[in-house]
């Protein structure tokens, strides 16, 4: 098998993806509930599997999740609680690389909703196209999924549908994929220390707005971020990044620190 071909067998793009959404009845996970769970399976760039299921929150929806989502407080009555939807919900995640857009937000009420049954976030290799939209869309808008799918000429239909925008954020993480190492721990590599990256930019961004001290964030880097030689490792981001020098990469990029999604 010659070199070119064995690396596109072995591309993160084609392996089991799984993209998650939920929409709930706010945005505090220790209070608020799943109200609906979608799950789009895609093998090999292709969907081959939907899953879409509503959640009875046990509590009331409030009026602006109604207007947000257009679920209806009577569509949920006799829906499956999460306890019950649990296992069909774990199966689906587990074994596969789990993507969701702004992942934090998803896996934040899911975890505690699998904590409350009993069960745990399965044990699975996370990618956030989020973070590499920050990141390869700087200066060019809003990051919210709809936007930064129109930038990509995709079209996102009924937003905030946890199906819609599972199965729009997989197509925008493909469209990305020329752009990304092909490697999946080339990839995790890259998200982390762009990750990493853009939590500085923003406390730099609300340090600025505050005034305060800025030497704390421009701190040495962590021992995870330094090579065996005492420099720098840039990694994957050396070769996809707009500066060598982390630094001047920083203060590049601060612009674009704290748009709004």
């Amino acid at each position: 098998m010659n070199r070119e071909k064995r690396m596109m067998e072995e591309h993160w793009k084609n392996r089991t993806l799984v993209v998650l959404d939920v929409e709930t009845t706010g945005l505090d996970a220790s209070e608020d509930r799943v109200i609906e769970v979608g799950i789009v399976r895609f093998e090999r760039g292709e969907i081959v599997e939907r899953y879409g299921q509503l959640i009875d929150p046990e509590r009331d929806v409030p009026e602006e999740v109604v207007k947000l989502t257009g679920i209806q407080p009577q569509q949920l009555e006799g829906q499956p609680t999460f306890s019950a939807a649990a296992p069909e919900i774990l199966r689906r995640l587990e074994g596969a690389i789990v993507v969701a857009y702004n992942l934090s937000f998803d896996k934040g009420f899911i975890a505690p909703e699998l904590g409350r049954t009993g069960r745990q976030w399965p044990t699975v290799a996370e990618i956030d196209p989020l973070v590499f939209v920050r990141q390869l869309h700087k200066g060019q808008g809003s990051k919210k999924l709809g936007a930064a799918a129109a930038r990509m000429g995709l079209e996102l239909k009924d937003a905030h549908r946890a199906v819609n925008d599972a199965e729009i954020t997989g197509h925008l993480l493909f469209r990305l994929a020329e752009q990304l190492p092909h490697s999946l721990d080339d990839l995790l590599v890259l998200q982390t220390q762009w990750e990493t990256l853009h939590a500085q930019e923003r406390a730099l961004w609300r340090r600025n707005r505050a005034g305060g001290d800025t030497s704390s964030i421009l701190s040495a880097p962590s021992s995870q971020e330094v090579d065996a030689d005492g420099l720098v490792a840039l990694g994957p981001a050396y070769v996809y990044g707009e500066d060598t020098h982390p630094l001047r990469a920083l203060f590049a990029a601060l612009p674009d620190a704290g748009s709004r999604r």
